[in-house]
């Protein structure tokens, strides 16, 4: 179920309200807990069953990291032993499959026979519950959390629907009180309110818009112009971006309604002057944890100049590589791991540090497009198809104009100018929901817009959420 479907807007998100708001305190985390399982099972029911493993997993060893007397052998021991065994859950799912085909290459290339590859299905937003669960274990050794007071408790933080599937990645001690007792109150939910429709609208009218011009551009490489090329490439960017940050808007706007209140994920990333400023806003509870639980272990920025540069450099390739089990999500990791690595070589930590500060964005903004590249082609040839593309087009003259002709709709070039005043000349949405308490007008046109999105999404034929893969 997708927040942008008529199921959850008009069924599910009535029903979730009202328990959540009708029944006694006592028992809104079992009703939580229940709702946001059926959530997640409304793709496979067995995957419900995958995420309780990993919740008891991360339950337990939560318990045992707090029992009195506990040595600090045995609390390293239980640690791992949590660790390793959500990392195997994650691995299985998600790379077994992967692993297993490039042993079958490397058969292949030695002339040996190869082996058969059972299919494994991937679970729905694993990559979020895990590595949110697993925080809570890291952190109670690490003495940053107090243990869950209930397991109830500690299924709803994991099981919480709004960030289920697409975060963002929230921690135990940043929701702990709120789990015990969190407010609802109606400037809150009108807070929440306006923040879902806002993201709704991102999602709907321009990414699920742009989704058709990007899919044809990439789909069709071989016979774009350059011209044709950035144009789709930019739909792509712009998609990426209001798809993700729409549903994380959406998220943030859930938890309020319901009580919660989570970290923003976005903070303009196109706006970044540098590619490091740009991961300092991109998807920011993904970066913030792989800070704080793979860089900082790793030693951080504390050991030489070499080790730190070498500690960026596995950080990116893990982030890569967190994003889909695939040779061309590595080479994304290394590709921007690289450039962050030579902006904290350089002086003044940008490449392009000569320019004055609101030109550095043009530059910045042109890497990330350039870059998305390998994260959207499938494979690396079909990377540096499209890369030709761009700088050289390619294919016949005749079919760049009709392939290009089909992919610039006048609906897709309003959302290509909407997304851009947005992104560049608009204000954070955050920002707007927080000006909008005491700005009725403001409220009643986030109303009607979320009208207009509902209008269109009942006419759209595509309705897809990227990140769902990861």
């Amino acid at each position: 179920m997708v927040f942008s479907s008529q199921v959850f807007l008009f069924y599910f998100l009535p029903l979730a309200l009202a328990g959540n708001y009708l029944l006694p305190v006592r028992w809104r985390n079992v009703f939580l807990t229940i709702v946001s399982y059926a959530f997640y099972g409304w793709w496979s029911p067995w995957f419900v069953g995958l995420m309780f493993v990993s919740s008891f997993v991360d339950w337990s060893a939560g318990a045992l990291l707090v029992r009195p007397g506990a040595s600090p052998r045995r609390r390293r021991t239980i640690l791992g032993c949590a660790v390793a065994s959500n990392l195997l859950l994650l691995g299985f799912f998600k790379y077994f499959m992967f692993a297993a085909e490039n042993v079958n290459r490397l058969l292949a290339a030695l002339g040996h026979e190869p082996f058969h590859v059972m299919h494994v299905v991937l679970p729905v937003g694993i990559s979020f519950y895990t590595f949110q669960s697993m925080s809570y274990t890291i952190d109670l050794y690490r003495g940053d959390a107090q243990k869950a007071r209930s397991f109830g408790d500690f299924l709803c933080f994991v099981a919480l629907f709004p960030q289920l599937v697409a975060g963002p990645i929230v921690r135990y001690q940043d929701l702990a009180d709120q789990l015990v007792q969190r407010p609802q109150r109606g400037e809150l939910f009108a807070d929440g309110a306006l923040s879902f429709m806002l993201g709704f609208a991102k999602k709907v009218l321009v990414a699920n818009t742009l989704s058709v011009a990007s899919t044809l551009a990439f789909d069709r490489a071989a016979g774009l112009s350059p011209l044709g090329a950035w144009t789709g490439l930019l739909a792509y960017t712009l998609q990426m971006y209001f798809d993700f940050s729409g549903y994380s808007d959406m998220a943030v706007g859930l938890g309020k309604m319901i009580g919660f209140t989570f970290v923003q994920n976005f903070r303009s990333p196109y706006r970044a002057e540098s590619v490091t400023d740009y991961w300092k806003r991109w998807h920011i509870s993904l970066t913030t944890w792989l800070r704080d639980y793979v860089y900082v272990p790793l030693s951080g920025n504390r050991g030489s100049r070499a080790r730190t540069l070498l500690n960026l450099v596995t950080v990116f390739l893990i982030s890569g590589l967190w994003h889909g089990a695939a040779w061309h999500y590595v080479a994304f990791g290394a590709v921007h791991g690289t450039i962050v690595l030579l902006e904290r070589i350089v002086p003044g930590r940008c490449l392009w540090s000569f320019l004055p500060r609101p030109l550095r964005v043009v530059p910045t903004f042109a890497f990330v497009m350039v870059a998305f590249v390998v994260f959207r082609a499938d494979g690396m040839p079909a990377v540096l198809d499209y890369w030709r593309a761009l700088f050289v087009g390619s294919g016949p003259a005749t079919a760049r104009v009709m392939s290009e002709a089909t992919m610039l709709s006048r609906s897709t070039c309003f959302a290509l100018v909407m997304g851009l005043a947005i992104v560049f000349l608009g204000r954070e949405t955050r920002l707007v929901v927080e000006a909008a308490r005491s700005r009725l007008a403001l409220a009643g046109g986030a109303v009607a817009l979320f009208a207009w999105s509902v209008f269109a999404l009942f006419t759209q034929a595509e309705n897809p959420f990227l990140y769902f893969q990861f």
